[in-house]
């Protein structure tokens, strides 16, 4: 069939979706169950990232990563949308064997306590009130009520990004806190005592300390681990990666406190591996003219590379499509992201 499209908008049913070709392996969402904890690295460096190992980072790049692996610093990430500042963190989780990597996405409402730990207070509350309801219910009906039992506190506690980054382990665990510079004027100070010490505690479970020293409650991971006098110290610091678009500036106290790297966008070799990674190795020759006009963009003209892999999927999926077609298609999926259309 010469017709690439699936949807015709003429207004009549028809069964063209099972036409659908599979996904961009960077928006391929079925890959493994819940059990597959590094499909988010899949889709960040591409499903034959063995190929072309981590995109082939520039010397700056890997000085300022070892750097902060040495010096158990985070690493703070600048650069314009798409250069790849959150790959970084998923490439050095793959290549040092360190598992997923924790996200936390920052928006303008985050606050530190959304990546320490969140308590569910009214979730406990409710499940005492319905439990000491079931036991006067039995006490009624002569089976013998008894004492009410709810879950204990663990059950409602759950750490975050950061708080599970904090938790002991022989190895570091990866943490991305991505778009730092989306968040309110506070989140950058109040980070600075957690990055510092590399601990914080929980006042609920403090409270509870000398009846319940250890008490298990559930991380980011899903799973459950023992929390200790309520304080949660690492005893190897994470390899945190602090992303940010360069859209405002940080507290001293903050930047001194990180290894600073400013990402370029990716040069020739770089975009081609990356191509490679996630379209085969025949993707970039089979579209010349993109990948030629991704590298003379204009001085200070803002594409992403992921517009550039959406444009050269796209055109590979619409063979037989007109030369206008895919000319129109590659322009509307290569939009400056600078300029307001």
């Amino acid at each position: 069939m010469n017709d690439w499209r699936i949807y015709r908008g003429a207004g009549h049913p028809h069964d063209e979706i099972h036409r659908l070709p599979p996904p961009p392996p960077w928006r391929d969402f079925s890959a493994g169950g819940v059990d597959d904890t590094l499909a988010g690295s899949d889709r960040r460096l591409g499903v034959r990232r063995r190929l072309v190992q981590n995109h082939h980072p520039r010397p700056a790049e890997t000085d300022a990563v070892n750097a902060a692996l040495y010096l158990r610093r985070p690493l703070l990430v600048t650069g314009n949308p798409g250069t790849g500042k959150s790959t970084l963190a998923h490439a050095v989780a793959h290549e040092l064997g360190l598992g997923r990597v924790l996200r936390w996405p920052i928006v303008s409402r985050s606050t530190l306590q959304d990546g320490l730990y969140r308590y569910d207070a009214i979730g406990r509350l409710q499940d005492v009130q319905l439990e000491r309801a079931r036991a006067d219910a039995r006490a009624d009906a002569g089976a013998g009520g008894g004492a009410a039992s709810a879950a204990g506190i663990g059950s409602y506690l759950r750490l975050g990004p950061l708080g599970t980054a904090l938790l002991p382990s022989e190895l570091p665990r990866v943490l991305l806190i991505d778009e730092l510079d989306k968040s309110d004027l506070d989140l950058p100070n109040d980070l600075l005592n957690a990055l510092e010490e590399g601990e914080f505690a929980i006042p609920e479970l403090e409270r509870l300390a000398d009846r319940e020293p250890v008490v298990e409650v559930l991380t980011d991971d899903g799973r459950k681990v023992p929390v200790r006098g309520g304080r949660v110290r690492c005893t190897t610091f994470p390899f945190i990666v602090l992303t940010s678009n360069g859209e405002r500036d940080f507290p001293a106290a903050l930047l001194r406190r990180c290894i600073r790297l400013e990402l370029e966008a990716p040069g020739e070799e770089q975009l081609n591996a990356m191509i490679e990674a996630h379209l085969g190795a025949d993707a970039a020759a089979a579209e010349p003219g993109l990948v030629a006009r991704f590298l003379d963009r204009e001085p200070g003209e803002v594409i992403a590379t992921d517009q550039l892999l959406n444009a050269l999927y796209l055109t590979q999926h619409a063979p037989r499509a007109e030369r206008v077609t895919r000319d129109r298609i590659a322009d509307m999926l290569m939009q400056p992201l600078d300029q307001p259309r």
